[in-house]
């Protein structure tokens, strides 16, 4: 523990570290003008507007170089609506457009983006973008935006227009956002805000602000400043209606079996003072919701999967940010709505209806309330439960926050069926998570207490991490303690009773060649015990990576990591029934991994990995490669395909384990899109195909018809599970 209390001491007195980088500043203009929308600043207020007009500051492919070429951004507003314009200067004829699918994933598009921080705490901001063509891109981003991986949402939509207009020598782009769009402070003079532009012809990604090296570039930490002529009138979101209907109708061939259902629901969006909103769903259906991608799970633990639907999104940092997301996640949103039938495998459980309150009580505290039921299967055993979160986040210092929890999982009804779940878990505690001013620290530290039907002992889970990070230097440290009677039915927890100690540092160097942008090389440790075994050593890891980033926007990889893992019960890896599993005993494995993709702005994309070395008591060889091209704007494909050999001794398992996933999209014009996902796997001996019609009639309005189709791709190939739905929604605005 003597790692730990070093950790602590040094995690709180890193807060202290608060400095500020150099200002940026625009004006918006109030206006009594009527704009009309059109791609031209040709009304007299836009020509009274101050202009920012520069080359903007390189985030891709070299930080804190400036970009290639000019843009120019004016802001306006009157009461009901936010006006930004934009005019970005080409030397090219063509410029990047992959798709015409809004929200699109597929990189390479020309593009410029607007980003509001409305309550000016580097926490939360709005994420508004519009490609050359008018194609319209929204999120939001949450715990600063310091990890792009995981602190964006694009499953966030909201009303907002956009026109564009392409001339010689440039493209122009006029946003029009209603303020009811958007959560701020009654009265606000000033905002945060940056802007961003994708250049597809000279593969570069830029930002207004000037963004330190080492740092995410959609860090709101390094935002400039938005000062409004006249103080804003308060948030005034409508009342948003989202009925839907939606029918299925399927074929089960295994069980010979035919099934059919017609329902409706809804959801409701609701405004609560400035900075609150209350969502309701009732019976709600994700039938259009993007299907998973299927992973080779090579692990003895459960595969983290990211959220999609849409009713979990705003704010959900307040619920999903608690406790490590790794190794002890309190709340994990897709538990609700899943449960294990009667021979252990993930079935969905309906939702019944379900609430959720989220948002800023004042400038410094937000709310967070989430409350689900789901419905009793008599089928397969599965119980009517309510789901419950309260989360209550109070700002301190410059921009980290103390976060006070409680999560209840209670059966409902009088169900009392054989070998179910408990009848309730409780799960509280406190989380204080660390940003300093200048995103040079950043960390949390938690600790949280399950409550059982069944008293456990050692029912708790705390830890503490910390980032140091600057131009050149990256340190992370984390130690993590988790109790053996630890549980959170709606949470993400890998193992219980472990203690786990975690280092890793990285060294960058900026050495600009003609080819090379930078490198940099990466040592950690990893260190696992079981505290309740006399500190028996479950894992330990020794790894090291060398990367180089190139100035085309490719990247080289080399990874060698020298493993040890204590399996404390048998393991069958390839989860075969007829295989043999590994027995009980300690394994080192040395693997070495080797990988490279070229320029993802590319209208020909490629990534490809190789792997080789031990695995347990046999050895492994593995080979990954990622396939994309386009025909902008209309299709977009790619294909994934894994490869794993695995050779065990004799009588245990070998295989050659197959994934292989081609998607197909077609994006016909900004109201109808066409995608096709197919997985093959011979782990499960399945094959599975999805494809999805979409057409978007009236704004965030859409009608979707899915057809799945499932195999068994064993020694036969046979229908397995077929199905056809249909879904229908309509946004009101009231």
């Amino acid at each position: 523990m003597k790692a730990f209390t070093i950790l602590f001491l040094v995690f709180f007195y890193s807060f202290q570290n608060l400095l500020s980088q150099e200002k940026y500043k625009i004006s918006a203009s109030y206006i009594e003008e009527t704009i009309t929308l059109d791609g031209i600043d040709s009304e007299v207020s836009w020509s009274k507007a101050s202009m920012i007009s520069d080359e903007f500051n390189g985030i891709i492919p070299i930080p804190e170089n400036k970009g290639s070429q000019k843009n120019e951004i004016k802001i306006i507003y009157d009461n009901k609506f936010l006006y930004v314009f934009a005019k970005a200067y080409t030397t090219a004829d063509k410029v990047g457009e992959p798709s015409l699918k809004r929200d699109a994933k597929t990189r390479g598009a020309d593009a410029i983006l607007v980003m509001f921080d409305t309550y000016s705490d580097a926490t939360n901001a709005f994420w508004f973008e519009s490609t050359s063509s008018g194609v319209k891109k929204d999120a939001l981003i949450s715990n600063g935006g310091q990890s792009s991986g995981n602190d964006i949402d694009f499953s966030w939509d909201i009303r907002f227009d956009v026109k564009t207009i392409k001339q010689d020598g440039y493209y122009s782009v006029e946003f029009k956002i209603p303020f009811s769009s958007l959560k701020f402070p009654e009265g606000s003079t000033r905002w945060k805000v940056n802007f961003y532009r994708a250049d597809n012809v000279y593969s570069e990604f830029n930002s207004w602000t000037y963004i330190p090296k080492g740092q995410n570039g959609l860090n709101i930490s390094y935002f400039g400043d938005l000062i409004f002529e006249k103080p804003l009138g308060s948030s005034k979101s409508p009342i948003i209606m989202i009925p839907y209907t939606n029918g299925i109708i399927s074929k089960d061939y295994e069980n010979k079996s035919s099934f059919s259902d017609f329902s409706f629901g809804g959801d409701a969006k609701i405004s609560v003072g400035n900075g609150m909103n209350l969502d309701l769903t009732f019976n709600p259906d994700f039938s259009q919701v993007e299907v998973d991608d299927q992973i080779v799970n090579l692990t003895r633990f459960e595969i983290n999967l990211p959220e999609k639907r849409q009713f979990f999104i705003q704010n959900s940092d307040l619920f999903t940010s608690l406790g490590d997301s790794r190794d002890s996640r309190a709340f994990f949103s897709r538990r609700i709505g899943v449960a294990k039938d009667i021979d252990g495998n993930t079935i969905e459980n309906r939702i019944i209806a379900g609430l959720r309150l989220s948002g800023k009580i004042t400038d410094n505290l937000r709310l967070g309330f989430l409350n689900m039921q789901t419905e009793q299967d008599e089928s397969n055993n599965i119980s009517s439960n309510n789901n419950m979160v309260f989360s209550l986040q109070q700002r301190v210092f410059s921009k980290s926050n103390i976060n006070l929890f409680f999560i209840n999982r209670e059966k409902t009804g009088n169900s009392n069926f054989i070998n179910d779940q408990e009848k309730f878990n409780r799960v509280f505690g406190l989380d204080y998570n660390l940003r300093s001013k200048n995103s040079k620290w950043s960390g949390s530290i938690f600790y949280h207490n399950s409550i059982d039907e069944i008293k456990k002992d050692d029912s708790y889970s705390t830890g503490i991490n910390l980032l140091y990070n600057t131009k050149n230097h990256g340190v992370y440290s984390k130690i993590i303690s988790v109790g053996e009677g630890f549980e959170s039915d709606l949470g993400f927890i890998r193992r219980k009773g472990i203690f786990k100690q975690y280092i890793r540092y990285e060294r960058r160097f900026w050495i600009e060649t003609e080819k090379i942008s930078n490198i940099s090389i990466t040592p950690s440790f990893r260190y696992i015990t079981k505290p309740n075994i006399n500190s028996l050593i479950m894992d330990r890891d020794f790894s090291a990576s060398f990367e180089i980033d190139f100035k085309s926007l490719s990247n080289l990889s080399i990874d060698f990591s020298y493993p040890y893992t204590y399996l404390d019960s048998e393991f069958n890896i390839t989860r075969r029934d007829e295989a043999v599993p590994i027995p009980i005993g300690g394994y080192n494995y040395p693997n070495l991994k080797i990988s490279f993709r070229n320029n993802f702005f590319n209208e020909f994309t490629y990534f490809f990995e190789v792997g080789s070395g031990q695995f347990f008591n046999g050895t492994k060889k593995s080979i990954q490669a990622k396939l994309g091209y386009r025909i902008e704007p209309i299709l977009q494909t790619s294909l994934n395909i894994s490869y794993d050999k695995i050779e065990l001794p004799k009588p245990y398992d070998t295989a050659g384990l197959w994934l292989v996933g081609p998607k197909i999209n077609f994006t016909f014009n900004k109201k109808l899109f066409w995608s096709n996902y197919i997985q093959y796997s011979n782990i499960g001996e399945s094959l599975g195909i999805n494809s999805r019609l979409q057409w978007r009639f009236a704004p965030l309005s859409d009608f979707y018809l899915v057809y799945n189709d499932n195999y068994i791709a064993s020694n036969i190939f046979a229908p397995k599970l077929r199905s056809l739905t249909f879904k229908l929604s309509y946004w009101f605005n009231l």
